[in-house]
């Protein structure tokens, strides 16, 4: 199992040093909240970095899959258009941050490496934030190229392909903390990975096709899936003149989803670590 670097937490071993004459040693006391994050996050990325970068290919390919043959049947330029690309692009987010980091915390609970991580003096949230932010870094190159095969596939404008900026981190995070919450939460790694990949499957379903196709029942439960708001807020873009109120508002909800999945995931992951 990946662990933390020594970095993360020098110095709390002269801090927790005994007294002269105790008969107890001290604990070491917990390390600081940020240097314990850049320092799960830099040793994730390392690891990660091998393993998953075929996989991101395989999630691009898929997405901009999906772009061809909606092609056929979805006029360019139009609404629906824009909500192909927006759904493909947001996809590659779902497959990474979502389905692969719930087989991940999966396989780690069940591999017992969250002891690993209980023996060090790290914050749990550290150790939940540094996971998802480095498989969430995973998905950036991956959306890009999918938006620019989409935007010339449909003829939609490039102009305000900036806005990614905003969308991949705050979908990656509302994404993420699921992905670490149904891993975390599975009781065996056959299911989490089983419920990473219903995950991705609304992901593609509820984000991809045009919500007006979809029966009212279905739209409803569209707005339950965290993701839905990213790419409300990245298609809304491809309008002549966007309307920047509506987009800053689904991009507020999708930042309020991702606090609330990394909070629960921080708890899933205190949970499966004291038993």
């Amino acid at each position: 199992m990946s662990g933390v670097p020594a970095a993360a937490v020098r110095g709390t071993v002269a801090e927790s040093a005994p007294a002269a004459g105790s008969d107890v040693a001290a604990l070491a006391p917990r390390a600081r909240f940020l240097p314990s994050l850049a320092a799960v996050y830099k040793a994730q990325l390392s690891r990660a970095r091998v393993a998953r970068i075929p996989l991101l290919f395989v999630a691009t390919f898929q997405s901009v899959g999906i772009m061809i043959l909606m092609r056929g049947v979805v006029d360019r330029g139009g609404d629906e258009a824009r909500a192909v690309v927006a759904g493909s692009a947001v996809l590659v987010v779902a497959f990474v941050a979502l389905n692969l980091l719930a087989q991940y915390f999966g396989q780690l609970r069940a591999a017992g490496g969250l002891d690993h991580y209980a023996t060090l003096p790290v914050p749990p949230a550290s150790v939940v934030l540094g996971a998802a932010g480095a498989y969430a870094s995973f998905t950036v190159p991956g959306t890009v190229v999918t938006a620019v095969c989409g935007c010339l596939m449909f003829d939609l404008p490039l102009t305000h392909l900036w806005v990614l900026a905003a969308v991949i981190p705050l979908a990656g995070a509302a994404l993420a903390g699921l992905g670490a919450a149904l891993g975390l939460l599975a009781p065996r790694p056959e299911l989490a990975t089983l419920l990473g990949q219903l995950g991705m499957s609304a992901a593609l379903l509820l984000g991809v096709l045009p919500a007006e196709r979809m029966p009212v029942l279905v739209q409803y439960a569209r707005d339950l899936l965290p993701s839905t708001y990213g790419v409300e807020a990245f298609a809304r873009t491809f309008a002549a003149r966007p309307d920047w109120g509506v987009v800053l508002l689904d991009l507020g909800v999708c930042a309020g989803v991702g606090v609330v999945s990394l909070v629960v995931a921080t708890w899933a992951y205190r949970r499966a670590a004291v038993r």
